[in-house]
Formats: structure tokens, sequence, C-alpha cells
């Protein structure tokens, strides 16, 4: 085993060796699907290199709603295969890859005047169902508790800043919900490279085919050709632009920003049904900092920009929604920041985005390239081993399944165990079983047990240890990917002095 720690210093070593070298699979794309690629063919014995054009996790993966889907939506449309497969890799998030990123989110679909008993009825029974898929998949239900009705008071408690004239009570269940998706990447970028792979961030692929891939160091600028005996390209929405033959059709889904504690929603998510649109809902999804995500919209898109951004339209409808069960009515004074995540979603004319398959597709090119397409963060591990089945078996390597069922990711441990640790709980809700070290650092320096802001929990030691330890090279990347400060501009703003002399330091350390 190597060491998992990923640093500007580890990049230039494996890149230089990558020159003189045929890896088995040549990973191209850092998101979920890509870093789950990587993974799943290191922990098979086989060479393996990702390579990524900006930084890890910088495209779709760190723009979900940060939930782990246990299916229901596809239950609902009958696509009972996808569900259970959903149901499936929830549970392994949940208890033996990443505890340590995940946890139970209670949510609420409060049962205001605007949904009626028959609707009322439908979707708790749906819940059921859900819950049927849980028991499916051997998740416990102290883990993923049972669905129940509530009472009026009781759903008020759960979420004081819900109206209360005409509330009848609520529906409540539970689902998946991972702390920081950027961190569930970065997390398998680093248990990747600890059996091995070697993981390459801002090198872009400029061409490929089968057997290697033309890229540019975008650090030196240095062009270099990488050889491999199969080469996958798990690049999202962009999957298009290195293989003629994706097509896709982008959807895009938007997120508000807003502050818990000015709408009175505390730790459970609220469902909130879409009027006059049965079966469509919005969430307002609680944060373990305080903040709420209000989303998501399904808007098919043309353009497809290296960021995102959320356009007027997404929000007036955003809020509108959100305000027909809130006390209050919503403004866009009470939006703090926002974000939107494109949908790589395969191409069937005529269809809406929203009714386009959630499967992932697996599709080689004529030139021998293999693209894992479609699909969605929870199903990320099925994507991959599917990926790496379909390498293996192009190249003509010897077969072996998939292992990634059973490792852990990188500072995970049983629940009970990351209870005992002696560090901050919001520590040990992002880095597992490494917050201690975290700690100890700040222990040991009290200039790394500053906050970045006065008002921001993230020190110091964090900003250090994601250049050391987690491969961030800018401190757009520690802004914006190893934590999420960068959601709320103003926050950013603040930060970003302190964070920019931090990476600066840490980076002169290595060398």
């Amino acid at each position: 085993m190597r060491s998992t720690a990923l640093n500007a210093s580890r990049r230039a070593d494996d890149l230089a060796a990558l020159a003189g070298e045929t890896v088995d699979v040549l990973v191209v794309g850092g998101g979920i699907t890509g870093a789950g690629a990587a993974l799943d063919a290191a922990a098979r014995g086989l060479s393996v290199a990702l390579i990524e054009a900006r930084d890890l996790a910088f495209g779709t993966s760190r723009w979900s709603s940060k939930l782990i889907h246990g299916g229901l939506r596809y239950l609902a449309r009958g696509d009972v295969g996808l569900a259970r497969e959903s149901a499936a890799e929830r549970h392994v998030l949940l208890t033996r890859t990443a505890p340590h990123l995940t946890r139970a989110l209670p949510q609420l679909v409060p049962l205001t005047p605007g949904v009626s008993p028959q609707a009322a009825a439908l979707t708790y029974a749906g819940l059921t169902a859900g819950d049927g898929l849980r028991r499916f998949a051997g998740t416990p239900s102290d883990v993923l508790p049972r669905p129940r009705r509530v009472s009026a008071p009781e759903a008020s408690a759960l979420a004081p800043g819900l109206r209360h004239q005409g509330l009848r009570g609520g529906l409540l269940s539970f689902d998946g919900q991972v702390i920081d998706d950027a961190r569930l990447v970065v997390a398998l970028a680093r248990t990747a490279a600890g059996r091995g792979a070697r993981i390459l961030t801002r090198v872009r692929a400029l061409m490929l085919d089968g057997h290697g891939a033309q890229v540019l160091d975008e650090v030196t600028g240095h062009e270099i050709h990488l050889r491999a005996r199969a080469v996958i390209n798990a690049t999202g929405v962009w999957a298009g632009d290195l293989v003629d033959e994706v097509r896709l059709r982008p959807s895009r889904g938007s997120h508000l920003v807003l502050d818990g504690a000015d709408l009175g929603i505390g730790g459970t998510a609220l469902t909130i049904p879409v009027p006059d649109r049965f079966g469509s809902f919005v969430l307002l999804l609680p944060q373990p900092d305080g903040r709420v995500y209000l989303g998501l919209t399904d808007v098919p898109v043309d353009d497809i920009p290296d960021v995102p951004t959320v356009p007027e339209s997404d929000v007036d409808f955003l809020l509108e929604v959100a305000g027909t069960v809130l006390s209050r009515p919503l403004s866009r004074l009470d939006v703090i920041g926002s974000f939107a995540g494109l949908r790589p979603l395969l191409s069937n004319p005529g269809e809406h985005t929203s009714d386009l398959s959630r499967h992932h597709a697996v599709l080689v090119a004529k030139n021998g390239v293999i693209t894992v397409v479609g699909g969605k963060l929870t199903t990320y591990r099925k994507m991959a081993a599917d990926a790496i089945d379909m390498a293996i078996r192009k190249a003509g390597m010897t077969p072996s399944r998939t292992q990634t069922r059973d490792i852990p990711l990188v500072g995970a441990a049983p629940r009970r165990y990351l209870s005992t640790l002696e560090a901050p709980q919001w520590l040990i809700s992002r880095y597992g079983t490494e917050a201690t070290t975290i700690h100890a650092m700040a222990q040991l320096d009290p200039d790394l047990a500053k906050p970045v802001t006065p008002t921001s929990p993230i020190t110091a030691a964090e900003v250090v240890w994601s250049v050391r330890t987690e491969g961030a090279l800018t401190p757009d990347d520690v802004l914006d990917r190893r934590t999420r400060i960068g959601l709320v501009p103003t926050d950013r703003a603040e930060a970003e002095p302190a964070v920019a002399d931090l990476v600066k330091r840490a980076l002169e350390g290595l060398h």
C-alpha cells in the first residue's frame, strides 16, 4: 500500500513516471465516476492513472443535492431495477465505505391545505414502499428509521418555520445525506492513490484513442503522450467533447443557499409538493453548517459552461414553491448563495429531461475509447465497476470481480468508533478518523487553530491539510472544493486572503 496523501510533489513524481509507462487503465475525468473507476481498477490489481483537466470534483459531482437516494423516485416510475440498485448502493455508503461522510436525513412532507387526503395517502404508500427497499438492501432501522405519520404539533416542532394555518401534520421519512459531495470524491481519489493509482489534476486530455491520450500539463505547459491498454472517458457533461459519438442532453439542477435559522429550519428537511404537479417536489435541505439548500430544478440546456449559474427563472420558481409551506414569504434577500449542476443524461430526442433515464451506460467508440455516462451520485460505484469490467474485456486482461463494496474510504470507521474520537464533531463529520490528526495539528500550533474568518468553522489546519494531503494546488481548490466556503460569495471574499496565504506557504513547504 502506498501513502494516500495527494500533493504537488507526488503529482510531479507520478506524472514523470507515467511518461515511460503503459498503464492498464487510463481514466479521464476526476469526478465521482472517474475517481470511483480509478479505485475499482486499483483494487483489482490493475495499474491505473487518472487525469483531470482542473481539480477533483470540479464539475457536476460538487453540485448535487448532497443526497444518497434510496430509489423512491424510480420506484414511483416503475423502474424497480434502478430503485433496488439505488437502495443497495445507499446501504454500502452508509454502512461500509463512507459512514464518516454520510448520515441519515429526516425528511418531512408537510400536509398543508394544498395536499389532498388522497395525495397524502398515495405519498405515504410510496414512502412505505421505499422502506421496503431499505429492508431489501439490509439497511437497519437504527441507521434509517421507518417512515411514519406525525401530528401537526410534531411537524411544527420538527420544522418551526412551517406555516401553522391549515397544517394537518406531516409524513416523516429518512434518506441518506452525504456531508459534502466534493469531499466524497477526494476520499475516493485518495483511497485509490493508496492502492497505487496515479491521480493527476491539471492534466488536460487533448485527444483520446483506445491506446492512450495526448495531454497537456497545465502546470508546466508541456504536452505528453500517455499510453494505456484501455482508456475510459468519465468526463460527464463534457464526454462528447472527447468522443464525438456520445450524444448527451444535459439538464440543469439549480439550488439556492439560505440561512436555516432565518427560516426556522433545523435538522429536518422539507419535501415540498409543487402545486398542480403531483409527484414533483422541491427540497429544503439542512446542512451541518446551519445553511439550507433549496432545490432543485430540471431544465434542459444547450450550452455547457465550466461553472453553470442559476438563472432568475429558477430563483423565482424555487422561492415561490418554498413559500407555499413556510410561515413567511421568501424573497431574493433571503438568498445568500446559489449553485447549479448539469446532469449528463443520454439524449433521446423528443423526451423532456425529467423523463430521460437515470440509468448509466457504458459505450465503446470506434476508436476504442470507453465512455461511461449518465447515472447519479448514489450509484457511482456500480457505474465504475461496469466501466472497468468493459475495460478488462476490451483489453483482454485477466477478469476479476470488483472489490469496492468492502473497501472503506480514507477516514472511514464504524459510527460507534467515530463517536469516541477526541476531536470536534465538525472535523469528524468531514475527515473521519483523520480528524484527530488535524485537531492535533491545531493544538500543537496555535496559528493553525485560527479560523480563516472570525465566523467560519474552517481552521488554518484544514487548509494546510488540504494542500499536504488532499491534492489542493490553489486557493480555489480549498475555497470551492475541499471546503464549501465559496458557496456564499461574501464568505468567500472574506476568507480568500487568509486561504491564499496559507496555500502559498503550504506549497512552499512541500519543496
